[in-house]
């Protein structure tokens, strides 16, 4: 249902904007390219979802490897006293955790094309014991959320892209990443936890929260240790190397269980190839509302009026040049990147508002993607308040990104 307002509202006002511009001041144009956008955008849809099989192929069979070799069973052993807080309707030891724990630890480590197909088996395995299935279940909401906080320990791609750019020191948005993405992963999980009413200080998850805040200590601690050119070459490395320990070890506890591993891969690879069909008509639906949008003008009339209000009001709006970027990335994690490098293109990457574009690309994921993605792989109409809890989650790393980067490079 709110999918369906959200998508309407994009549509309405797309085309209000572009009226406006086309009466008032004669822009011929606008509708032409917002219906060269729409073409544009399906075609985007359909070239990402087809490129999303291959890697949803290699994950899920890898993951079926996995899981018929016992390592999912093992990891939910591992984390069951946590995620029995944090997700109480789900039995205990299923094998979703072990599908979610998985899919947290590649957002983690930046590896998002290992990530969505992760996140994609567990969200149908949560549709599995869902009682309502078009309606979004609790542990479906709390699952989304974390998935749109986008807790990132290694932003390897953002690094990169700086380095390209011509940054002095690519990695100095580093820290201001993890702290801003930790705030709205945190955030998230206190406002749903807020509409699901569970209890936050109970010692599994204050021991967990603890112990997180103590592991991200410690790698600022060691990054901090090794010179600026050192750390985009240690992190790909480290992200990586436990990436491929992990296909290793599966591998192995299939080898050590007896079972079929060819068989099992070609089992879980056909689920793959079979979600990422189904996701297309979600992905183009959202993938052409956001274009018309985006099209219209409709969110260059935002950025020039906020920079009215705050310049009104007295205070500073170096930040707002960043602002597309943040506005963006819930929508779309590819058009937030182009405008990334737009901002560093325009004010240089070393600028306050070339760094802020960056914190901003890190602090959080692209919610509306993921979630048209995650519940149209499954089906769900009704998503209850997750597009609110997500957002919330969004607004909380935005405005962490921008202390942030006042704090360290203001």
């Amino acid at each position: 249902m709110v999918l369906n307002y959200i998508w309407i509202a994009f549509f309405v006002i797309g085309f209000i904007v572009a009226l406006v511009k086309l009466i008032f001041f004669g822009d011929v144009s606008v509708f032409p390219e917002i219906m060269n956008g729409t073409f544009d955008n399906a075609k985007l849809g359909f070239e990402l979802s087809l490129g999303l099989t291959g890697v949803m192929t290699l994950w899920l069979g890898i993951m079926k490897i996995g899981e018929k070799g016992g390592a999912i069973n093992y990891l939910s052993r591992i984390i069951s006293p946590l995620f029995n807080k944090l997700f109480p309707d789900i039995p205990k030891n299923h094998p979703v955790h072990g599908s979610m724990v998985m899919n947290i630890a590649a957002n983690m480590l930046g590896l998002d094309n290992a990530a969505t197909p992760l996140g994609l088996k567990a969200m149908k395995e949560l549709q599995e014991i869902n009682p309502n299935k078009e309606k979004a279940s609790n542990p479906m909401i709390m699952f989304l959320v974390l998935n749109t906080s986008g807790l990132t320990i290694i932003p390897i791609s953002i690094m990169a892209y700086r380095a390209l750019m011509g940054a002095a020191n690519p990695s100095d948005i580093f820290l201001p990443i993890l702290i801003a993405t930790f705030v709205s992963t945190l955030v998230g999980i206190i406002t749903v936890s807020i509409f699901q009413k569970i209890n936050l200080f109970c010692k599994e998850i204050l021991i967990f929260l603890g112990g997180i805040t103590l592991l991200m200590g410690g790698l600022v601690y060691g990054f901090t240790l090794l010179a600026a050119s050192q750390i985009n070459v240690y992190s790909s490395l480290i992200a990586n190397l436990i990436l491929f320990s992990i296909i290793i070890s599966f591998i192995v506890l299939g080898i050590r269980k007896k079972i079929n591993i060819y068989d099992a891969f070609i089992e879980g690879a056909k689920d793959g190839f079979n979600v990422a069909v189904k996701i297309i008509p979600f992905l183009i639906a959202i993938l052409v509302a956001v274009g018309v949008f985006r099209a219209s003008g409709a969110l260059d009339f935002v950025m020039q009026g906020l920079k009215y209000l705050f310049a009104s009001a007295g205070a500073g709006v170096e930040w707002i040049d960043a602002l597309p970027v943040a506005l963006m990335k819930p929508l779309s994690g590819s058009g937030a990147r182009g405008l990334m490098i737009d901002t560093m293109t325009m004010f240089g990457a070393d600028s306050f508002a070339g760094r802020l574009a960056c914190t901003f690309q890190g602090a959080t994921d692209t919610t509306f993607y993921i979630l048209a993605v995650y519940f149209g792989s499954v089906g769900i109409k009704n998503t209850r308040y997750a597009v609110s809890a997500g957002l919330i989650s969004d607004l909380a790393g935005v405005i962490a990104a921008i202390f942030v980067a006042y704090l360290f490079f203001g």
